[in-house]
């Protein structure tokens, strides 16, 4: 049955993504729904909650805080449920709540107290939310779980598709001879796979290094001192507790910090991403490229349009959404590493808003990961016109040459290779005549007649087929 309920709702979702400011939450919007619950305002008040209910799990199970008693099964099942069970319309108290307090942390707290609600159990535990913190504890643990996050279930798994579909292309053609071009102009032959394996490696030491920036977090108080915990409790040993919570939650722990952590990590993480980025906008620039010469042509869309007044155009356009994203990307991950590390003093705020903005410079990579995807999965090699290019151009051989001419003594073998082939049309009749005049070894004239620019490829080959 046709529910009106749901037009409406459509209806709304449509209007809101016209009206978007970013293109990242409007003409993009169905690319980056994965991110919507890690980076959003709801995605950091439930990250919030989180952080707050397990350092009170965590309390509670700690023999040095005699008070707060251990957590019996019930209780336990009720804070798993608050975290479990977290939902819009939670978040969305928690913004009611902010509205009187004016801080969006210590809404968190009244929430948990509220959802907690009046009973034998509960008023130990509420006095023990937030123990010790300041709002900056729950904070960067937060964004360090966000980013964990991104990483571990979205651009990993997004880069690990992309490397294999680019490793089987490089395998599937290692033997295909093409021209390179050094400077524009023609230079030794390689093979189409070898040029797709070097950006897998490139890609394989960039993913490795993004997958290894170790995250870091604090949990340390107001100035990074335990000043509150140390007061409250003496005789506990404050940094191993809050060494040992930290790491619970799967980050590694910060031992020195002021009132934040100084984002060092995020700077780290950040430019790892650019690094990987960067490789893309290369590629996907070279691909642009090859389009243009016709080393591939793009799967037609049947009603697609590739320009407004040229029907014959089919524009490389997924490259080119991928090499503007990727710089977009680029740009606010250059600030997030530049700008976070720097404080004033012990705190400023200065960091906090720009931090909001992390779940946009994701989102850029994200669509551009996708329209390469899209991209690559469109190209068909054309082999006809790889061929014809590379056979044409027995000047590429003068390298060949003059290389075994040196090995064999011949005087200034660049200089008479240079004279015969530079700025000059160089046909196979031309080298060939000029090999046959050499002084070297009869089966070394015969390897070098029989040599075509197609075969002239190293180990370009075996390169392509080890990656």
């Amino acid at each position: 049955m046709y529910d009106s309920r749901f037009a409406r709702a459509s209806l709304h979702m449509k209007i809101s993504t016209l009206k978007a400011l970013s293109p990242a939450d409007g003409r993009y919007a169905q690319k980056v729904n994965n991110l919507r619950d890690i980076f959003s305002e709801y995605g950091l008040i439930r990250f919030r909650v989180l952080v707050e209910i397990r350092w009170l799990q965590f309390l509670a199970d700690e023999p040095q805080i005699a008070e707060l008693a251990p957590l019996t099964s019930v209780m336990k099942d009720v804070l798993n449920q608050i975290i479990d069970d977290f939902s819009l319309d939670d978040a969305e108290r928690v913004k009611k709540i902010e509205a009187t307090t004016n801080h969006d942390v210590k809404a968190v707290e009244y929430f948990i107290r509220e959802r907690l609600g009046d009973g034998p159990e509960t008023q130990a535990m509420k006095d023990f939310l937030h123990f010790g913190c300041t709002s900056e504890d729950i904070n960067n643990l937060s964004y360090a779980l966000m980013l964990r996050t991104a990483r571990s279930d979205v651009l990993l798994p997004l880069m690990r598709d992309l490397r294999s579909r680019l490793n089987t292309i490089a395998k599937q053609n290692a033997d295909l001879a093409m021209l390179s071009r050094t400077h524009g102009q023609t230079a030794s032959p390689t093979t189409l796979g070898k040029e797709i394996a070097n950006v897998v490696a490139r890609l394989d030491r960039t993913q490795k290094q993004f997958a290894d920036v170790e995250i870091l977090g604090k949990f340390n108080g107001a100035v990074g001192n335990y000043n509150a915990h140390a007061i409250a409790y003496p005789d506990a040993d404050w940094p191993a507790i809050a060494h040992r919570f930290i790491e619970s939650m799967g980050i590694d722990a910060n031992p020195y910090t002021t009132q934040i952590e100084p984002h060092d990590w995020t700077a780290e993480y950040s430019h790892a991403l650019m690094r990987y980025n960067t490789i893309l906008i290369d590629f996907s620039r070279d691909v642009w490229g090859y389009i243009s010469l016709g080393y591939f042509k793009q799967r037609v869309t049947k009603d697609e349009v590739g320009s407004s007044t040229m029907p014959h155009k089919v524009n490389p356009i997924d490259f080119e959404n991928a090499e503007g994203n990727f710089g977009m990307a680029n740009a606010m991950l250059g600030h997030f590493a530049e700008k976070l590390p720097i404080s004033r003093w012990q705190r400023d705020l200065s960091d906090s808003t720009v931090q909001r903005n992390l779940g946009s410079a994701v989102a850029y990579i994200v669509i551009a990961l996708q329209s390469l995807q899209k991209g690559v999965g469109k190209l068909q090699i054309n082999t006809d016109s790889i061929h014809a290019d590379v056979a044409a151009a027995w000047e590429v051989l003068a390298e060949a040459v003059q290389t075994v001419m040196r090995r064999y003594g011949i005087p200034e073998p660049y200089e008479k290779l240079k004279a015969l082939t530079r700025g000059q049309a160089v046909s196979k009749e031309k080298l060939l005549d000029f090999i046959k005049t050499l002084d070297i070894p009869d089966d070394e004239i015969k390897r070098l007649l029989a040599l075509t620019p197609e075969t002239y490829l190293g180990l370009a080959a075996q390169q392509a087929r080890d990656i």
